[in-house]
C-alpha cells in the first residue's frame, strides 16, 4: 500500500499505480518462496488490493487500481471476483458504495474471463478460487480441477446475486440443501447504518435492480450459458437449485418491481435457452448451397413419402414381429416396446399424444390383419389382442409411471393428459374400430358397463341415493375403443370420467335381460363345482374376481384345486385381458409353490399330479406359450419346468402301456413339461451354431438353455439389487429366486449333453453302459408291435450302422406289449440307439417304410416326449447328408403327386404377390418326387399326429421341418407342403405360406428382391431414378390391408414375408449391404428430385428440403427395422465397427460419392440418419430399466466408441477414406448433430480422447458450434475440455 500511495501522490494515472503494486508483490512472492515467483505474483497482488478494499481504504482511487490491474490481467479476474465476493456481498447494505462498484467489476469481467495456460497458476487459482468460496465443501468434490472450478464458480455467483435480490425485496429465500453458499446482511460493524440517509437508501435501491441487471448480462453471454448447460447435463440437481432461485425473482414481475419486468423476461429466456439449445442440424447449411430450399407445390411435397405417420413404422414392424410364434422372446414386450415408444418419441420430436396415438393404431392396425392371415397352427387373435388390450397399456403405464416417479406433490401429469387426448382422438378412426366377430359381445359388455355406471350416476344425481332397480336389461353397441379404455382403466391409467365423452356408449333398445356371469355367481358364493364348465370359458373381468378363486387353488379340496388350476388356464389365461398379468402370476407362482426343490417325496408329487398336469397342460398351448413369452416369461418358465422335467422323468410308471396327453400320469406331466422346455430353445441345432455364422455375425445365442437360465438369474439378481421392475409381473416364492443352474439336475444335464453329442456327431461305436442297450432291446420290442414279421436286429454293444445289421431279428412273437419298468429318463437316453438301428433296417431293405412309420408312432404312443428325440436325431442325420433318397410312389412312401404342381404354382404365385421371382425348384424335378431317407421318415411320421396332439407336438415339429427347409441342399419344402395339404387341406393358404419361405434360406438374390420389394411397397417405385407417386403404399401395403378380401390365391405382402423369414436369412451381412443400396438408391433419387440444376421449366415441381430430409426419416425407419428384426443387437453392432466403415473406405467406381455433389450429401445425410435409428431402436436413447440395460443398452458404450474413434482417426487422416469428401462430411455432421440431439446419453460414455480428436477434426472444418456441443455433453470428464476451449 505505501508503493500505490507513493505512486498516487507523483499523480501517476491507476495504471500506473497497479503496476507499481505488482513489481512489489513479484518481489515479495520471490523472496519468500524459491519456486516460481510469477505464477503468485498475481495471487498476493489481488489478495493485498482486496483485504485493503474490504474495507480500510474504501475508496474510488483504490476501486480504480483494482480495475486497472484487473484489466491488464496483473491479478486473474476469476480469482479477484472470488476473493471480493464473500467480503462485499454480505455488507452489501452497510457498504452500498462498495457493492455496487463490486458490480460493476462483476458484470464487466464475468463474462469475458482468459484462460491461463501455465498449470502452475491455475493450481494457484483453483486453491485460491475454493478457499475464497468453498467450492469443494459446498459442492462434495474431493479434488477440483480447473474447469469444475470455473463452472461452480459462475453458477454460485448467480446463486449468491439472486439470494441478494430476493433477500433485498423482501421474498422467502430458498433453504440451504448443503450446495448453496449464502452469505447474509451483515450487521454493519465498523460502518454506520443510517437508514435517514436518502441518498445510500436510494443506492441500496438501485443496487438491488443493478444486481438483476448483472445477472441477466451474465446469463445472457454464451460462455455463461456454456457453463450452465454443463451444470444442467451432470449435475442437474444443482441447476434445479438455481431454477427455483431464478423462479422466485419471476415472482417480482407481480409486485411491479420498479421498471425491472423486462430485465426478468430477458432473465428467463435466458434461462431457458439453457435448457432448450441443442445443436440442431444444420439441413439447409449442409444441403442448401446445392439444394434448392423453397417450398415446394403440393404435387411435389405427395411425392415425398407415405406421410408423417410413416415414421412410427417401427411400432407396425415390431408388433408383426411379435406375432411369429415360432421365435420366443427372451425379454418382455413390455420392456421393449416401453423404450421403443421412448426412442421414437425423441426421434420424430414427437408430443406424448403422437407418440399414444401412433402406438394405439399400430396395435390396432394388428387387429385387423389378423383377417388376411391363414388359418394354421401359430398365434392368432389371442396372441393380437393382448399386445392391443395388454402390453401396449402396460408399456403406456410404465410410461406414465417413469413420469409420475418424477413429479412432487401437487404437481400434475403432463403424459397422462396427453394420453387421455389420444384416446379421444382415436375415437375417429372408425375404419380401424370394428372389433373382429369373436370379441363383440367382449366390446359390448364394456360398452354395457359405461352405460350401467352412468345409469348409477345418474339415479344417484336425481334420487340421493342409489337406486335398486334392475339394469339387466341395459344394452350398448360397442367397438375396441371401449375394450382399449377399458384396459386403461383396470390398470389405473384413466378414470370413468371418460364415461362421459360425446357419443361413447350407444345404447340399444333391447328389453331381453343380459345372461349374468358365472364370476358374478361365484362371487355372490356359488359353489366353485357348478360353475367350473362354465368358469373356464369366461374370463375374469377384475382382480377382485380373480382373488376369489385363489384360495379354491391354494387352500381347497383336491377337487377344487384341479378345477382352479384348469379355470386359471382357460379363457382368464387367454383373453382375461384386464387382468392377465395377474393370472400368469398365479399359475406360475401355483407351479412354483408345488416344486420344494431342496425335499419331497415321490408321494408329494404323485398326490399333486392331476394339478400340475392341468397347469401345464394349459400353458402348453400354441397361444399361451407365445403370450407368456410376449411377458418376457420364457427363461422363468423354463426355470420353473426343469425340475419338473428331473422329478418326473425320474419315477417309474406304474403298469404303462400308453401315454395320453388327456389323462395325468407320469409319463404324461413329464412329457408335456419336456416338450414345452424344448419349445423354449433349439435343442435340434448343433451347439456350435449358436455361436458362429457368416461374417461374424452370432444369431442364435440366445436360444440355449445355458443362456436362458444366465437371463434368468440375471433377472432375479437385479429384482434383489432394486425395487421389483416396474414393468415385472413375475413375483414367486422367496425359496424359488435363488440361481438356478443345470447342474442341479443331473438326469436333466446328462441327457442335454447326450443330445448335443448325438447332434454334433454319430452314435459312439462302443457303448458301455448295457443297463441302456437292454433297454433299447424292449423298446424295440414296443416298436415291433402289431408287425407280422420284423427284420430289424437287436441293439448290440458295437452299435453301428454295420454291426447292428448282424444279430439275430426281432419278431412279433417276442412281443408282449409291456412296456418296460424304467423312468422317462432312461427310455429318452435308449431311444437314438433304437432309432439308429431301425433307421439303418430301413435303409438295408429290412424294415418297410410302412413299419418304420408304424414303429415310430407306436414309440410315441409309449412315450410322447420321445419325438423330441426322433426330431433331434433325424434332424442331424438331415445335416451330414449320407442317406440315399427314397422314391414317394405312394406305396412305399406317401405321394405328393396329387398336389405337387398345384403347390409349386401357389408359391411361385405367392412369391410374385410379395415382389419376389426366382425358380423354386432349380434342379429338373425327377419322375417321382424323391426326398433322402430321414426327411422322408421324419414328414411321414408328422403327418400321423392327431389334430388334439398338435398344440403339444407342434413346437418340436416345427424344428424338424425347419431342419429339413435350412440344412439340406434337397428342395423338399414343396414336396412336405404337399403331402400336409393332403393331410389338412383348410390349412392351404398356411402351408403356401411356410413354403414361400424357404427360398430366403439359400437364395440371395430372393432376399435381394424381398428387400427391395419392402422399400418399394412402403416408399412407391423407382421409375428412372427417381420416385414415382402411387396411391397405394405406407404400412397397410408393407404389411397388408385391413380386413383384405382373400381371393383365390394367397397373396403375401412384402413385409409380412420379410418378418417371419428374415431370421432365417443365411447372411446377415449381405442383408445390410442389400439394405444399403436400397437407402442410397432412395437418396440419391431424392437429390435428383431437389437438385436446383434441374431445368427451369421442371423447377415448379422440385421437392423442398423439409420434404427430402422428411423422405430420409421414412427411409431411415424403414431401414433400422429391417437391420434390427434381422440381426437384432449382434448385426447392429457389425454395422456399427464393420460394415458401414468399409463402405465408407471402399474405392471404385460404384464408391459412395461418386455420383455428383448433390447425389453425395443426401448419401452421407441418409447413412447417418440410419446408423443412428438403428442404435437407437436396439440401446434406447435414454435411461432404459435394469433388465434391458442388462441385455441391450450395456453393449452400446464399446460400439458406440469404436465407431466415433474411427470417425477421429479418419479426420485426423491417420485412415485413407474411399468415399468423396462430400459425402463423408456430410456423413460425420449429420451423424454427430444426431447423436448431440436424440441420443446424448451415449456420449458420455464414449472416451474423452476420442471426444477431443473428434471435436478437434470439427473445428478444423469450422463446425465449433457442433464440437462445442459434443464437447458439451461428454459428461463430468469433459468440463475442463470445454471450459479451456471456450475461454
Amino acid at each position: 500500500m505505501a508503493a500505490v500511495k507513493a505512486s498516487a501522490a507523483r499523480g501517476d494515472p491507476p495504471l500506473l499505480q497497479a503496476a507499481e503494486a505488482a513489481r512489489c508483490a513479484r518481489e515479495a512472492s520471490s523472496s519468500s518462496s524459491c519456486g516460481d515467483g510469477g505464477a503468485g505474483a498475481g495471487g498476493v497482488l489481488a489478495s493485498a488490493l482486496v483485504a485493503n478494499l474490504c474495507f480500510a481504504h474504501n475508496t474510488g482511487a483504490m476501486w480504480k487500481v483494482l480495475d486497472q490491474a484487473m484489466a491488464s490481467r496483473l491479478v486473474s479476474p476469476l480469482q479477484t471476483l472470488a476473493l471480493l465476493t464473500p467480503r462485499v456481498v454480505p455488507n452489501r447494505r452497510a457498504q452500498p458504495e462498495a457493492y455496487r462498484l463490486y458490480l460493476e467489476l462483476l458484470g464487466q469481467y464475468m463474462v469475458a474471463p482468459v484462460c491461463t495456460v501455465r498449470a502452475e497458476t491455475k493450481a494457484m487459482l483453483v486453491k485460491s478460487i475454493d478457499d475464497a468460496l468453498h467450492l469443494s465443501d459446498s459442492y462434495g468434490f474431493q479434488k477440483m480441477d480447473f474447469g469444475h472450478t470455473v463452472v461452480l464458480f459462475v453458477l454460485s455467483i448467480i446463486k449468491i446475486l439472486t439470494d441478494c435480490i430476493l433477500e433485498d425485496c423482501g421474498l422467502p429465500s430458498i433453504a440451504s440443501d448443503g450446495h448453496d453458499i449464502s452469505y447474509a446482511i451483515g450487521d454493519g460493524k465498523g460502518s454506520s447504518l443510517d437508514r435517514r440517509d436518502d441518498y445510500r437508501e436510494c443506492l441500496r435501491r438501485k443496487n438491488t435492480i443493478m444486481t438483476l441487471e448483472v445477472v441477466e448480462k451474465i446469463t445472457a453471454n454464451k460462455n455463461t450459458q456454456v457453463f450452465l448447460r454443463l451444470v444442467y447435463h451432470n449435475t442437474p440437481e444443482n441447476f434445479n437449485s438455481l431454477l427455483q432461485r431464478l423462479q422466485l425473482v419471476g415472482a417480482l414481475k407481480s409486485k411491479k418491481f420498479l421498471t425491472a419486468n423486462n430485465l426478468l423476461d430477458s432473465l428467463m429466456m435466458n434461462i431457458r435457452k439453457v435448457i432448450t439449445t441443442g445443436h440442431q442440424v444444420h439441413k439447409g447449411k449442409l444441403l442448401g448451397v446445392i439444394v434448392s430450399t423453397k417450398p415446394c407445390s403440393s404435387a411435389a411435397r405427395s411425392v415425398s413419402g407415405a406421410g408423417k405417420s410413416s415414421c412410427w413404422i417401427p411400432f407396425d414392424m415390431f408388433m408383426e414381429n411379435a406375432m411369429d410364434g415360432r421365435h420366443l422372446d427372451t425379454i418382455s414386450s413390455i420392456e421393449a416396446l416401453t423404450e421403443l415408444s421412448k426412442t421414437l418419441q425423441v426421434l420424430n420430436r414427437a408430443t406424448w399424444q403422437e407418440t399414444f396415438q401412433a402406438l394405439w393404431i399400430s396395435a390396432l392396425r394388428l387387429i385387423q390383419r389378423d383377417d388376411g392371415i391363414p388359418e394354421g397352427p401359430f398365434p392368432h387373435l389371442h396372441s393380437r389382442l393382448c399386445m392391443l388390450l395388454a402390453i401396449v397399456p402396460l408399456s403406456v403405464a410404465s410410461i406414465l409411471k417413469e413420469e409420475s416417479d418424477k413429479l412432487e406433490g401437487g404437481m400434475v401429469s403432463v403424459r397422462r393428459g396427453e394420453l387421455l387426448s389420444s384416446l379421444q382422438v382415436l375415437g375417429q378412426f372408425f375404419g380401424l374400430l370394428s372389433p373382429p366377430p369373436s370379441v363383440v359381445q367382449s366390446a359390448n359388455s364394456a360398452a354395457r358397463k359405461a352405460l350401467v355406471a352412468l345409469s348409477i350416476l345418474k339415479d344417484r344425481n336425481e334420487n340421493g341415493h342409489n337406486s335398486s332397480k334392475d339394469r339387466s336389461s341395459i344394452k350398448a353397441v360397442g367397438n375396441m375403443l371401449h375394450l382399449i379404455v377399458d384396459a386403461c382403466i383396470a390398470r389405473n391409467l384413466v378414470d370413468t370420467s371418460v364415461y362421459f365423452w360425446p357419443s361413447y356408449v350407444v345404447p340399444v333398445k333391447d328389453t331381453s335381460a343380459v345372461e349374468e356371469s358365472p364370476w358374478s355367481a361365484l362371487m355372490e358364493g356359488s359353489p366353485l363345482m357348478g360353475l367350473k364348465d362354465a368358469l373356464m370359458v369366461t374370463p375374469a373381468s377384475s382382480l377382485a374376481e380373480l382373488e376369489k378363486l385363489q384360495p379354491f387353488a391354494v387352500s381347497g379340496s383336491d377337487e377344487e384345486k384341479l378345477a382352479a388350476s384348469k379355470i386359471l388356464c382357460g379363457a382368464s389365461l387367454l383373453h382375461g385381458w384386464n387382468i392377465q398379468e395377474h393370472v400368469i402370476q398365479m399359475v406360475l407362482k401355483l407351479l412354483s409353490t408345488l416344486l420344494p426343490l431342496d425335499s419331497g417325496s415321490n408321494g408329494f408329487y404323485i398326490h399333486h399330479m392331476p394339478m400340475l398336469h392341468a397347469l401345464i397342460s394349459g400353458i402348453s398351448s400354441i397361444d399361451a406359450v407365445h403370450i407368456l413369452s410376449m411377458y418376457g416369461l420364457v427363461p422363468e418358465l423354463a426355470a420353473i419346468l426343469m425340475p419338473l422335467c428331473e422329478i418326473f422323468g425320474s419315477l417309474p410308471p406304474s403298469d404303462h402301456r400308453s401315454c395320453s396327453f388327456e389323462e395325468a400320469s407320469v409319463y404324461s406331466v413329464f412329457s408335456c413339461a419336456f416338450l414345452c422346455l424344448l419349445r423354449l430353445w433349439k435343442f435340434h441345432r448343433p451347439p456350435i451354431e449358436y455361436a458362429l455364422s457368416k461374417h461374424g455375425v452370432f444369431v442364435c445365442s440366445e436360444l440355449s438353455l445355458d443362456f436362458l437360465l444366465l437371463l434368468r438369474n440375471s433377472h432375479f439378481a437385479l429384482k434383489s439389487l432394486c425395487d421389483v421392475s416396474r414393468k415385472s409381473i413375475l413375483q414367486l416364492e422367496p425359496s424359488f429366486q435363488k440361481s438356478v443352474y443345470i447342474d442341479s439336475f443331473p438326469k436333466l444335464r446328462a441327457w442335454y449333453f447326450q443330445n448335443q453329442a448325438c447332434i454334433a456327431s454319430t452314435l459312439s461305436s462302443s457303448y458301455k453302459k448295457k443297463s441302456i442297450l437292454q433297454l433299447a432291446n424292449k423298446i424295440l420290442k414296443i416298436f415291433c408291435h402289431k408287425m407280422s414279421k420284423s427284420g430289424i436286429p437287436p441293439v448290440s454293444s458295437q452299435s453301428t450302422s454295420s454291426s447292428s445289421m448282424s444279430g439275430s431279428p426281432l419278431g412279433a412273437q417276442d412281443d408282449e406289449c409291456q412296456g418296460p419298468p424304467a423312468t422317462a429318463w432312461e427310455v429318452l437316453e435308449a431311444v437314438p440307439f433304437v432309432l439308429e438301428t431301425v433307421l439303418a433296417a430301413c435303409a438295408h431293405g429290412r424294415l418297410s417304410s410302412r413299419d418304420l412309420i408304424t414303429g415310430l408312432r407306436n414309440l410315441a404312443d409309449f412315450l410322447p416326449a420321445s419325438v423330441a428325440a426322433i426330431v433331434s436325431y433325424f434332424s442331424a442325420e438331415i445335416t451330414r447328408g449320407i442317406w440315399k433318397p427314397v422314391m414317394l410312389n405312394g406305396t412305399d412312401w406317401p405321394s405328393p403327386a396329387a398336389t405337387l404342381s398345384a403347390v409349386e404354382s401357389d408359391i411361385k404365385e405367392a412369391l410374385a404377390s410379395a415382389g419376389v421371382h426366382v425358380n423354386i425348384f432349380p434342379r429338373a424335378r425327377p419322375p417321382i418326387p424323391m426326398l433322402p431317407l430321414p426327411i422322408a421318415t421324419l414328414i411321414s411320421l408328422s403327418i400321423t399326429v392327431k389334430m388334439e396332439e398338435f398344440n403339444h407336438l407342434q413346437g418340436i415339429i416345427d424344428k424338424g421341418v425347419e431342419i429339413c427347409a435350412t440344412s439340406s441342399s434337397w428342395p423338399s419344402m414343396p414336396i412336405i407342403g404337399a403331402l400336409w395339404l393332403q393331410k389338412v387341406r383348410r390349412w392351404h393358404d398356411y402351408i403356401i405360406l411356410s413354403c414361400s419361405e424357404t427360398p430366403f434360406t439359400r437364395d440371395k438374390n430372393a432376399i435381394a428382391q424381398l428387400i427391395r420389394s419392402c422399400f418399394s411397397s412402403f416408399l412407391g417405385p423407382l421409375v428412372d431414378g427417381r420416385s414415382c407417386f402411387v396411391a397405394d403404399r405406407g404400412v397397410t401395403s408393407l404389411l397388408g390391408q385391413a380386413h383384405q378380401k382373400r381371393g383365390p390365391q394367397l397373396s403375401i405382402s412384402p413385409g409380412l414375408l420379410y418378418t417371419r423369414c428374415c431370421r432365417m436369412f443365411p447372411d446377415n451381412y449381405f442383408v445390410c449391404e442389400e439394405i444399403f443400396k436400397v437407402v442410397i438408391e432412395r437418396a440419391r433419387a431424392l437429390a435428383n428430385e431437389c437438385d436446383s440444376s434441374r431445368p427451369h421449366l421442371l423447377r415448379s415441381g422440385r421437392m423442398s428440403l423439409s420434404s427430402a430430409s422428411c423422405s430420409v426419416e421414412q427411409i431411415a425407419s424403414l431401414a433400422a427395422s429391417m437391420l434390427c428384426h434381422a440381426g437384432g443387437m449382434k448385426l447392429i453392432r457389425l454395422l456399427y465397427e464393420q460394415i458401414l466403415p468399409t463402405m465408407l473406405l471402399s474405392a471404385g467406381e460404384a464408391r459412395l460419392g461418386s455420383a455428383g455433389p448433390v447425389c453425395s450429401s443426401f448419401e452421407g445425410f441418409a447413412l447417418a440418419y440410419v446408423l443412428l435409428v438403428s442404435g437407437a431402436s436396439i440401446w434406447g436413447v435414454g435411461e432404459t430399466s435394469p433388465v434391458y440395460t442388462s441385455v441391450y443398452t450395456s453393449k452400446r458404450q464399446r460400439v458406440v466408441d469404436r465407431h466415433l474413434e474411427f470417425m477421429a482417426n479418419v479426420m485426423e487422416g491417420n485412415i485413407e477414406l474411399g468415399c468423396g469428401q462430400v459425402t463423408w462430411r456430410t456423413y460425420v455432421i449429420c451423424f454427430v448433430g444426431l447423436l448431440i440431439d436424440f441420443a446424448s446419453t451415449w456420449i458420455p460414455e464414449v472416451k474423452l480422447e476420442t471426444l477431443q480428436k473428434l471435436a478437434s477434426g470439427l473445428w478444423k472444418w469450422h463446425e465449433c458450434d457442433l464440437a462445442l456441443s459434443l464437447l458439451e455433453r461428454g459428461g463430468p470428464k469433459a468440463i475442463s475440455t470445454v471450459v479451456e476451449y471456450i475461454l
